[in-house]
């Protein structure tokens, strides 16, 4: 199976819940909601030249911490996000870094829900493959 950006994000929608979720947050229409660091960490394990951005979102409402993917190509920068759709409609970044790999200093329950989802996706793909391959 040839995992891209569609067939991952299949995958992240599938597999998210409240314990990937940052403080275990969750709303009925919104399960990208606090789905955005471990996301952007088991991405870069399907792609390692993705970055990490970190950012800050004005919803309209309030400014919010934010992470996504980005690569850079010939000194172009590409937003990969995942999870954009846990903000209203017109939401803008309003500044952004690229995290450092080397510091990124996660707590021990990011990196629980980092690998809890990294499990997910691998298992869900695994069954997707398996069942494409009984066709």
């Amino acid at each position: 199976m040839i995992i891209d950006t569609i067939v991952l994000r299949e995958a992240f929608e599938a597999c998210w819940d409240y314990k990937t979720s940052y403080l275990e947050v969750s709303e009925k229409g919104n399960p990208a909601l606090g789905q955005c660091y471990p996301t952007s960490r088991v991405t870069q394990f399907f792609f390692p030249n993705f970055e990490i951005a970190e950012g800050q979102v004005w919803t309209g409402k309030s400014t919010e911490k934010h992470f996504w993917n980005v690569l850079e190509v010939d000194g172009v920068r590409y937003h990969i996000d995942f999870t954009w759709q846990q903000f209203l409609h017109g939401s803008v970044v309003k500044n952004f870094r690229i995290r450092d790999r080397a510091t990124l200093g996660d707590s021990q329950r990011t990196v629980d829900r980092v690998e809890l989802l990294h499990e997910r996706v691998k298992a869900y793909l695994a069954s997707k493959q398996a069942a494409e391959e009984k066709v």
